[in-house]
Order: C-alpha cells, then sequence, then structure tokens
C-alpha cells in the first residue's frame, strides 16, 4: 500500500493551478499606484544622490 497515492495529489496540485487567477489583471488601478510610487521613489532617490555628489564636489574643490 502506497503511503501517498501520487495520483490523487496530482490531481488536487492540478486543480489548485487552474484556481490561480492573475490578480495584476484584475485589478489595474493597484499596478499603475505601485508603478508611479516607485517612479517618484527613484526620481527622489536620484536627487538626493545628486544633491549629495554636489556637495561633496563643492567641499573638495575648497581644499
Amino acid at each position: 500500500m502506497a503511503a501517498i497515492d501520487t495520483v490523487a495529489v496530482r490531481d488536487l496540485v492540478a486543480r489548485e493551478l487552474v484556481k490561480r487567477k492573475n490578480w495584476a489583471q484584475r485589478e489595474p488601478g493597484v499596478i499603475t499606484v505601485f508603478a508611479i510610487v516607485g517612479a517618484v521613489a527613484l526620481g527622489l532617490i536620484a536627487l538626493w544622490i545628486y544633491k549629495f555628489m554636489q556637495k561633496r564636489k563643492s567641499a573638495k574643490q575648497q581644499f
């Protein structure tokens, strides 16, 4: 007697995979917000790095 019936397990796994839906396709607004927030965050990080480098460059020129 087999400890695990592989056919039954395979059927359960296949059924779970079929039930999955594309969450991003159902919620395009949320994905859009994530994209906008990510773009703004990247812009702010780039601005902070630019200012940091400018401060460092001006401090280096003073010496």
